[in-house]
Parts: structure tokens; C-alpha cells; sequence
């Protein structure tokens, strides 16, 4: 059977890239100049996370009413971002089509990373009606359905190009410290930071990692494929219920808003 975004998406396990696609996407300046200058997310990370995964999981799996709301979030926080003279953005512009490509597209190459880091390769026809549904994800904003590339092989001759060009500047390498090494926020989140860093180093492009200044050699690299082995040996095993917590945890959290009078 074909399976779909639909039948992905829910999986936690994908949560363990978040921060991956978070430092490929501020590695891109046109992202990461918008985050520094108009966003303290790095202050209530789990506020970032929330809002994103509220987004993604609505998109998804949620009712219309939930896509609205959800969009509505999203844009109130990308209008300050704005390009030109009214705005105060410096040049960056949160509803540019090509940022917004480029966000989107770090979520769909890292959810299909980490699931065949897990699960094995998808096969060809399930891997193309999870590439299809991924368009949505932008789509759903202000992403025009012709940007999203036709196909995968499409996709990843823009990825290969893109991701060539990334060099992480000082304003991303401040974000990716203060994401990575928080000083505050719940003491769950803080105690699961080693962990956290140590995927997202073991899941980044070599020279993207390297420019965000993490260390890496061979002894980590090895403890990185022992670990994703592990994961891949107990998570299948898991109770479906405990594998879809997140998006149940999320939607169940997004409550469309009142109509006015």
C-alpha cells in the first residue's frame, strides 16, 4: 500500500531533526538575518517548536477550522518581517517566496532523513506521494504551487545547490548557541539538550556542521550510527499511541478562533 504524509507525518521520531531544519534554515541569511532581528525564539525555543509543529500537524491532519487558525498565527508572527520602506526588516521578508521554499523544503528532507535513518529507504512510489503531500505544507501559506519543485529529482538538484551555498554566519552560529545551550526553560527540555545536539551535529551536511562549529570526528560518528540503529531496532516497537503522541498533543492544543459577531 501507497503510504503518504499522512501516514508518516504523525510519527514523534521525526522530531529528532527539528533541530537540523532549524540550522539549515537560519544558515540561509535570508531566514536566519529575519530570526535574529525580529524573533526571541531562542529564548522560549518551545514556543518556536509549538507553533511550527501546531502548523505542520494542522496542515496535515487537522480540521479547516485548525488550518485557519493556525495560518492566522503564523502570518500575525511573519508581518513584522517585512522588506521596504514601511517595514523593518533590514531586507528580509518573512512571506518571500524563495525563504519560504527553503523552510518548507528543510522540513521535507529532514523528515524523510531521520525516517530512513529509522525505518530503511522508502520505496519509490511511497516516496513520491510523501513529496507530493509536502507541498501543502507551503502552499498553505502564501507559497506558490509552482515553486515547489515538480518532482524529486527536481527537488534535489535544487536541494544539492542550495545546501552547497550554506555557510553559516555569525548572526546564525549566535542562534544555533543560544537554541542549542539554553539557559532557561523547562528543566526536561534543558536535560535533553546533549542529546539534542548530538543528532542534530549527526544529522547536518559535513561543512554546515563544520561551520556551525561543532565538534565532530570519527569516534562520533560511529556513536551517531549506534545510536540511530538502536532507534531503529526499538522505536518501530513502540505503541502507536506513544509514536503519535506529539501530533495528538499538538492538535488537540490549536483552537480555531470565535467568529465575530
Amino acid at each position: 500500500m501507497v503510504r503518504g504524509l499522512a501516514d508518516i507525518g504523525a510519527e514523534g521520531v521525526l522530531l529528532a531533526g527539528a533541530g537540523r531544519a532549524i540550522l539549515l534554515q537560519i544558515a540561509d541569511p535570508r531566514v536566519g538575518h529575519g530570526v535574529a532581528d525580529h524573533s526571541n525564539f531562542a529564548e522560549r525555543p518551545q514556543d518556536r517548536l509549538r507553533a511550527t509543529l501546531s502548523y505542520v500537524y494542522a496542515v496535515v491532519y487537522g480540521t479547516e477550522a485548525q488550518v485557519a487558525a493556525v495560518r492566522r498565527a503564523v502570518n500575525r508572527a511573519h508581518a513584522p518581517v517585512r522588506r521596504g520602506p514601511h517595514g523593518n526588516s533590514k531586507g528580509y521578508n518573512a512571506f518571500d517566496a524563495d525563504s519560504q521554499l527553503w523552510v518548507v523544503a528543510t522540513l521535507y528532507d529532514t523528515a524523510v532523513t531521520v525516517y530512513e535513518q529509522v525505518h530503511g529507504p522508502l520505496d519509490d512510489e511511497t516516496a513520491d506521494a510523501m513529496y507530493r503531500d509536502y507541498a501543502r505544507i507551503g502552499t498553505a501559506l502564501q507559497l506558490p504551487p509552482d515553486k515547489w519543485p515538480a518532482d524529486r529529482a527536481a527537488f534535489a538538484e535544487y536541494w544539492d545547490a542550495h545546501v552547497s551555498r550554506l555557510q553559516p554566519d555569525e548572526k546564525a552560529r549566535k542562534i544555533a548557541g543560544d537554541l542549542l545551550h539554553p539557559s532557561a526553560g523547562p528543566a526536561l527540555m534543558r536535560l535533553a539538550m546533549p542529546l539534542a545536539r548530538f543528532l542534530t551535529a549527526g544529522l547536518l551536511p559535513e561543512h554546515v556542521r563544520e561551520g556551525f562549529g561543532f565538534t565532530w570526528g570519527p569516534g562520533q560518528a560511529r556513536r551517531f550510527e549506534q545510536t540511530m540503529r538502536l532507534v531503529g531496532r526499538v522505536y518501530p516497537r513502540l505503541p502507536q499511541r506513544l509514536r503519535h503522541w506529539p501530533k495528538d498533543y499538538y492538535l488537540s492544543h490549536i483552537k480555531p478562533e470565535a467568529p465575530h459577531a
